[in-house]
């Protein structure tokens, strides 16, 4: 796969001379492929959210690059400018940044600052809010009349719109109940498949990112040391443990089961994968 954003020994020092002077960032080395769907889990304060603020330039680097395609994106004030449309942020609780007076104007002021013709803010406007689950008699109402989840839906309704090649999506599902949380994920993921978007997910849920991602990064103290597929990374149970982080509850069990004698593979993290786990040992095979 090709990369499409990356970061090379980045590090981003806060109050830097003072005596509040705290590394957010430290000589991290990331990268997010074509295309793929990317979760990236730790604890608050782990740099976390220092880093997808890096990846559309609303935070530039004490050291170390950013590239966008293989380009710095800090190049020109030009290409920052550009890469802001390019690589899409919604941040945790984005409903609180609406302030037009009808959904649709609120969709729509995105795509018309990139200046385009109004027909083309007009199909984008409708069809980003058909992505997540807004009907058309949505877009003339206003955005205070909306339920939680519908707001929340109309904050990443905006950042479709601009139609990024790189969505990230900082803890999304916040504060949402589980209806409201699979509605959310099933909306993203339908993005996702239709525009082959570059989906960057930030969450602390291991459930969430478990059944949800392609790849995991792993935040700790401005550093990732851990990285690849959900199997992978949740192998390393003990380590995610000392994080503070942990691992899916089905994973947790496995591993459990495992401990007392079961000659069984522990490295499961759905549902799904635990129900074939079981059928092969029983010897019935996968359903």
């Amino acid at each position: 796969m090709e990369a499409i954003i990356q970061t090379e020994k980045l590090s981003h020092i806060y109050s830097t001379g003072t005596p509040f002077e705290r590394g957010a960032l430290l000589d991290v080395d990331f990268t997010a492929y074509e295309g793929e769907y990317l979760g990236i889990i730790g604890r608050t304060g782990s740099g976390k959210s220092t880093l997808i603020q890096h990846l559309n330039a609303l935070l530039r680097p004490t050291s170390g690059r950013v590239l966008f395609r293989g380009e710095d994106i800090w190049a020109s004030k030009e290409r920052t400018r550009q890469i802001r449309f390019q690589v899409g942020l919604v941040f945790q609780y984005p409903e609180y940044q609406l302030f037009e007076e009808t959904v649709y104007r609120d969709i729509a002021f995105g795509p018309q600052n990139m200046g385009l013709p109004q027909e083309e803010v007009d199909r984008r406007v409708r069809e980003a809010a058909d992505f997540v689950g807004l009907k058309p008699e949505t877009l003339e109402k206003s955005p205070f009349e909306l339920s939680g989840g519908q707001k929340r839906r109309v904050a990443i309704a905006g950042v479709i719109a601009m139609e990024p090649q790189v969505l990230i999506l900082d803890e999304p599902t916040a504060g949402l109940d589980p209806v409201g949380v699979e509605q959310i994920l099933d909306n993203i993921h339908t993005y996702h498949q239709a525009k082959n978007a570059t989906i960057i997910l930030v969450s602390h849920s291991m459930e969430e990112v478990a059944r949800t991602v392609d790849r995991l990064v792993v935040v700790r103290e401005g550093r990732i040391p851990l990285s690849g597929s959900p199997r992978e990374v949740f192998s390393h149970g003990d380590e995610l443990e000392a994080m503070g982080l942990g691992v899916p509850q089905m994973t947790r069990v496995f591993h459990r089961l495992k401990a007392m004698g079961a000659d069984i593979d522990p490295s499961v993290y759905t549902v799904e994968q635990a129900r074939d786990a079981i059928l092969a040992k029983l010897g019935k095979g996968a359903v």
